[in-house]
C-alpha cells in the first residue's frame, strides 16, 4: 500500500473496514489442496494467478468437481485470447491457429513461442503443454464441452481478425457488437452453464434458457468495453459500434477530445443503456445455481459489473484513463454478493439507483435509462417484495397473551440491563474516588471552589493562587 492509498483510506474508513472484513471474515466454501496435486496442475494454477488474480481467487474456491475443469477452461480460452490480441502475429499464421486451437488441447507436448516479446501472457503459450496434459485427465464430458466452446470462439475471433486485416477493425452495427460480445464472452456463459449442469450443481432448466446464459457473458463484456475505451483506442482498437457513436460525433476519436465532453457522455450513456438491458436476466440466471461456491463464482463478476457500470456512467474520466473500482469498494461488493440471491439483488438495486441518481434530463437517453433502471427494480421486487405479506399479517393480527408476555419480559430485560450498567458505573466511581482520597486528594478544596461558582478549570495561575490560599505553612 503506497502513500496515496494511506491518505485515501484515512478519509474512507468504511472502505478500509471492508478490506479488513474480506481478509479476516471471508471463508472459502471449498479450499484447494496443492499438496494433493501433480506438478503440472500446480503449474497451471500458477499461470491462473499470473493471468487473472480476480478470477483465480473465485475459481480456486469452487467445488472440487469443477475446480480443475473450469481452471483449465479459463487457461485454454486465455491462450486463445492471447493469440487473437497479439498484433505481431501475421494474419496468415493467426487465422489457422485460432480456427484449429480446439485440436491443440488433445496434442501432447504442444507449445507456442511465436508471440511477441511484450505480450503479457506469452509464457502461458510457451508452457501450454502443462495445460494440455491436465486437460486430457478430466472427464470426457467436460472435455467435450470445453472443446466445443473453444472451436466456436476460435472461429469467431478468426473472422474478426480477418475483418481487421482488411481495414474493417471497428464494429459497425449494434448487431455486430452483440455478435462480437457473444463470441468472446457469451459462449463462455454457455460453456460454464453446461459444466454446472453436468456436475449436478445447477438447475437443469437453465439449459433451456440460452438467452439467460448469453446475457451473463454479454453483461460482463459490454461493461468492460465501456470502461476500456481509452485503453482500447491506445491499442488501435474500437469496439463501440458506429451505429451508436455516430449519433454524437463525426469521428470516433472525437469522443476523446475535451471539447466534445457532453456529446461523449451522452454517447457513453447509450452504451450503458445497452449493457443495462441484460441486468435482470443475469439475476434470473443466478436463481438457478444450487451450490454456494458455484453461486459465488457466477455472482461476484456480475455484482462487480453492475458496480462498474454505475462508476462509468456519465463519468468523463473514462475518456482519459482506465477507470476502476477502489479495492475497498470491490471488497464490500464481494462481501455483499457471496451470501444469497437476495443480497445480490440488493447490490444490483443499490447501483441501479446510483445510475438513476446520476441520470440527467439533458441526456437524450434520459427516459430510456430511467425505464431500464425501473425494469431492474421491478424484477427484484417481483422475486423479493419489499412489502412482506407475512410481516403485514403479523402487524394486522391481534397480539396474543404469549406475545404480550414476551414483550413484557423483553422490557424488563432492558430495565435490568440499564440498572446493572448504572450500578457498575456507581461502584467504579466510588472506588476511584476512594483511591483518590486515600492518596491525598483534597475534596474539601474542590467543594469550596464549587460553592464559589467555579465550575470549570481556570488554568495554572488560578491553581497556584488556590495552593497559596490554603497553605497552612505546616512544611
Amino acid at each position: 500500500m503506497g502513500a496515496a492509498d494511506v491518505i485515501y483510506y484515512t478519509f474512507h474508513i468504511q472502505e478500509l473496514r471492508s478490506i479488513v472484513q474480506w481478509k479476516i471474515w471471508h471463508h472459502p466454501v471449498h479450499e484447494r489442496d496443492p499438496e494433493k496435486e501433480s506438478v503440472s496442475l500446480r503449474v497451471c494454477f500458477e499461470f491462473l494467478d499470473q493471468t487473472s488474480r480476480s478470477f483465480s481467487a473465485v475459481i480456486q474456491e469452487l467445488h472440487p468437481e469443477l475446480l480443475v475443469p473450469i481452471a483449465l477452461f479459463y487457461l485454454i480460452l486465455r491462450g486463445l485470447d492471447t493469440i487473437e490480441d497479439d498484433m505481431t502475429i501475421p494474419i496468415e499464421k493467426k487465422d489457422p491457429l485460432l480456427r484449429d486451437f480446439h485440436t491443440i488441447n488433445e496434442k501432447e507436448g504442444w507449445s507456442f513461442n511465436g508471440s511477441g516479446p511484450d505480450e503479457k501472457d506469452r509464457e502461458l503459450l510457451v508452457q501450454f503443454h502443462y495445460v494440455t496434459e491436465e486437460y486430457r485427465k478430466i472427464k470426457p464430458v467436460y472435455r467435450e464441452i470445453i472443446n466445443d466452446i473453444t472451436r466456436k470462439m476460435g472461429a469467431g475471433m478468426a473472422d474478426y481478425c480477418n475483418k481487421a486485416a482488411e481495414g474493417k477493425a471497428g464494429v459497425e452495427t449494434v448487431e455486430e457488437y452483440d455478435e462480437y460480445c457473444y463470441y468472446v464472452a457469451g459462449l463462455v456463459g454457455h460453456g460454464l452453464t453446461q459444466l454446472f449442469i453436468e456436475s449436478g450443481l445447477a438447475n437443469a432448466a437453465l439449459k433451456d434458457r440460452p438467452e439467460l446464459q448469453k446475457s451473463m457473458g454479454l453483461f460482463l463484456q459490454k461493461t468492460n468495453v465501456i470502461r476500456d475505451i481509452k485503453e482500447d483506442w491506445d491499442d488501435k482498437r474500437r469496439f463501440w459500434p458506429r451505429e451508436i457513436w455516430s449519433k454524437y460525433v463525426d469521428n470516433f476519436e472525437d469522443l476523446l477530445k475535451p471539447a466534445n465532453q457532453e456529446a461523449a457522455l451522452n454517447c457513453s450513456s447509450e452504451m450503458v443503456l445497452n449493457s443495462l438491458n441484460h441486468a435482470d436476466e443475469c439475476l434470473f440466471y443466478l436463481a438457478g445455481l444450487k451450490e454456494q461456491s458455484v453461486f459465488n463464482f457466477a455472482a461476484i463478476p456480475q455484482a462487480m459489473a453492475i458496480a462498474t457500470l454505475a462508476l462509468v456512467f456519465r463519468n468523463p474520466d473514462i475518456f482519459k484513463k482506465n477507470v476502476k473500482m477502489t479495492k475497498g469498494s470491490a471488497c464490500q461488493t464481494m462481501l455483499d454478493s457471496t451470501q444469497n440471491l437476495s443480497k445480490v439483488c440488493e447490490v444490483f438495486r443499490k447501483f441501479v439507483r446510483h445510475i438513476h441518481k446520476k441520470n440527467t434530463p439533458k441526456d437524450p437517453n434520459f427516459l430510456k435509462i430511467s425505464i431500464a433502471c425501473g425494469k431492474v427494480e421491478q424484477f427484484i421486487e417481483s422475486i423479493f417484495p419489499s412489502q412482506n405479506p407475512q410481516a403485514l399479517v403479523r402487524q394486522e393480527a391481534p397480539e396474543t397473551e404469549e406475545q404480550k408476555k414476551e414483550r413484557e419480559e423483553a422490557k424488563w430485560d432492558i430495565i435490568y440491563m440499564l440498572m446493572f450498567v448504572m450500578g457498575a458505573l456507581f461502584i467504579l466511581s466510588v472506588i476511584m474516588l476512594g483511591i483518590a482520597w486515600f492518596v491525598g486528594a483534597r475534596f474539601d478544596l474542590a467543594i469550596t471552589e464549587l460553592k464559589d461558582g467555579n465550575w470549570r478549570s481556570l488554568g495554572k495561575d488560578h491553581a497556584q493562587k488556590m495552593a497559596a490560599k490554603y497553605d497552612r505553612g505546616e512544611l
